[in-house]
């Protein structure tokens, strides 16, 4: 499935969310169950087939990180954490510091100290999602041009997981 056909926006990285959430929500008005009531069953079905495509479709495209999968995997590249080159490995080691540093800010219970982990790490992610935007809107579907972009995706889920992290953290706190 392409999830951008199916939401009929362009093949990008960089997407307007905001508006993408309105085409989302028109485009489920229009495929919601109650419009096909007298409809014939194969309609009803083919109508509930296409809402959960553009549901599915909204899922991948509003996630940075499903989204440049979709992309690399529109342009023929295999990724996921598997198919991935691995990771530098001052990157690996920095992160592992950050966790460290994490996990210490977390049994202390220091709100301050995650607080500022988490920008730190918000700023990175915000770093690599600007990178792929760039890289894709560069690379114009081309494989060869964006198959130096899957680094950028790994270095993403490194900071996204460490921000799920800190959510855990913040919920704990707030429960």
């Amino acid at each position: 499935m392409d999830p951008f056909a199916t939401l009929g926006i362009p093949r990008t990285y960089d997407v307007d969310l905001a508006a993408l959430e309105k085409t989302h929500r028109e485009l489920s008005r229009a495929l919601h169950p109650d419009k096909f009531v007298a409809a014939g069953a194969s309609e009803r079905r083919a109508a509930l087939s296409k809402a959960v495509q553009v549901n599915e479709a909204w899922r991948v495209v509003r996630d940075p990180i499903r989204r440049a999968e979709a992309l690399f995997a529109l342009a023929g590249i295999a990724v996921g954490e598997r198919n991935e080159p691995p990771s530098d490995p001052e990157l690996l080691m920095e992160i592992m510091e950050q966790r460290e540093a994490l996990a210490e800010a977390r049994a202390s219970k220091d709100v301050a100290a995650v607080h500022r982990l988490k920008s730190t790490m918000e700023a990175r992610a915000s770093e690599a999602e600007r990178a792929l935007t760039q890289g894709f809107a560069r690379g114009e579907g081309k494989r060869e041009a964006l198959e130096p972009l899957v680094g950028r995706l790994g270095e993403l889920r490194f900071y996204r997981r460490f921000l799920e992290e800190v959510s855990a953290f913040e919920d704990e706190m707030d429960g």
